[in-house]
């Protein structure tokens, strides 16, 4: 045997520490691999057993946990219908005749809408306070009113309106136990206010108003459709016999609006959340009205936009929903001139411009497709301070373009007016308060 000198004897152990290590390290890479292939292998088979209807998040869109309460509700209430003598002849003209028929119109605002509301856009109002005795006129005076009376409702006949629309808060005298049920009382209060204009063939507009936005803010998706199904199911079955002059507007202002999250701060939803959660609960109001049959299988209804903003109800994320009556349908946008308006831009070229844009977006998402416009909110009267351009530089002028440029469109324009010193119309004297806004009417209606 070769003998091996110091210099050889190290380099042979160098050499046999390299070899080892490096038979290890390969030998562990494959491990790895191996590994690694076993890990995707049972990953992917885990996902595909986790069920089909679990959420996934998008790593920059997650949705906050809310911890509300689902409700045990039970099956919508189908009230007795009241066997009213304004029945009609049982003629039920589609949404094109009704509007035109409609002219135009007066809100009964800060009535039959009105509640308890002091921090209400706080999580801890839980519940409506009850006013008073607890009877339909402490709701209906605690916002300033006077009762409403038929002689009030004469007036504005007289005056040359064909359409009044009544807010209505649903939630006024009703008991928190869970089941959603409409105060006897309070609904014929209302039904009282609806056979008023039914005297004078007028239009009469009946909706959900303020309560909306109370339980939009509490409530999931699925809840906010039950509850509303429930809601619409006995006001439907209540005034089911009721002729065409009774219309439905399924809700107010507060479709896609904010909700309280998990901390108990309102928050704004998603913009696809918002869609979604407009789009069921209008699909969830004609839905709950058409099922309760008589006459309101051939109702015209009218469905909310989102926020009642033009901008956004003219998006084509707003879907008009289906229904089992054809051309039934219309949809309810709010202040044709709103943003400049709150900017004080109003009387000049720039609102004349903008007016005419919102009109272009209404006609193009709607009218064009035979589907009415209803401005269920307009401005009465506009303040000295916001009148800023020099085409029109009078309350009353300002007025009377709106009003004109709405009824050019085919669109039903309703006037928003409450009961105070500088109201459009006088509830006390059952008149229009002011002279030159009664001209206006007297030559838009005459």
């Amino acid at each position: 045997m070769k003998k091996l000198n110091k210099n050889t004897l190290s380099s042979y152990v160098v050499y046999l520490i390299y070899d080892v290590y490096t038979k290890t390290m390969k030998i562990f890479v494959k491990l790895k691999i191996i590994i690694l292939v076993c890990f995707v292998v049972f990953f992917n088979l885990a996902c595909k057993s986790l069920p089909d209807n679990v959420d996934k998040e998008n790593d920059n869109q997650k949705e906050e946990k809310k911890d509300f309460v689902v409700l045990n509700i039970p099956e919508p209430l189908m009230l007795d219908p009241y066997q009213t003598e304004f029945t009609g002849d049982g003629t039920f003209h589609e949404a094109g005749f009704i509007a035109k028929d409609m002219k135009l119109g007066l809100n009964l605002g800060n009535t039959m809408e009105a509640y308890a509301a002091g921090n209400c856009e706080k999580i801890t109002y839980t519940w409506i306070p009850v006013i008073g005795s607890n009877t339909p006129s402490n709701y209906e005076t605690c916002w300033g009113s006077p009762v409403i009376t038929q002689e009030m409702v004469d007036g504005i006949k007289a005056a040359g309106f064909n359409t009044v629309r009544i807010p209505v808060f649903w939630g006024n005298m009703m008991k928190n136990d869970g089941t959603w049920t409409i105060n006897p009382d309070y609904i014929n209060r209302v039904r009282e206010i609806v056979d008023y204009c039914m005297k004078n063939d007028l239009y009469a507009v009946v909706n959900i108003h303020h309560f909306d936005e109370f339980i939009i803010r509490r409530y999931n998706l699925e809840d906010c459709r039950t509850i509303f199904t429930n809601l619409w199911t006995q006001i439907a079955s209540y005034f089911q016999n009721y002729s065409e002059k009774l219309v439905f507007e399924g809700f107010n202002e507060y479709l896609g609006g904010k909700q309280f999250d998990s901390n108990g701060y309102l928050r704004d939803l998603r913009i696809d959340d918002a869609y979604k959660l407009t789009n069921a609960m209008n699909k969830a109001f004609v839905d709950a009205v058409r099922s309760t049959g008589g006459n309101n299988s051939e109702r015209v209804l009218i469905i909310s936009g989102y926020w009642t903003n033009i901008d956004r109800t003219t998006s084509s994320k707003f879907i008009v929903p289906e229904d089992i009556a054809e051309n039934k349908l219309m949809v309810s946008v709010h202040y044709v001139d709103n943003a400049m308006y709150w900017s004080n831009q109003i009387g000049g070229q720039n609102w004349v411009n903008y007016i005419d844009s919102q009109c272009v977006l209404l006609d193009k998402a709607f009218t064009s497709k035979g589907i009415p416009v209803f401005l269920g909110e307009t401005t009465a009267g506009y303040p000295a301070e916001r009148i800023t351009g020099s085409l029109y530089k009078k309350s009353h002028e300002c007025l009377e373009y709106v009003l004109n440029k709405l009824i050019e469109h085919g669109f039903v324009p309703v006037i928003w007016d409450t009961h105070n010193d500088n109201s459009f119309y006088d509830r006390n004297n059952c008149c229009i308060r002011d002279v030159n806004d009664k001209e206006v009417i007297e030559n838009i209606t005459l």
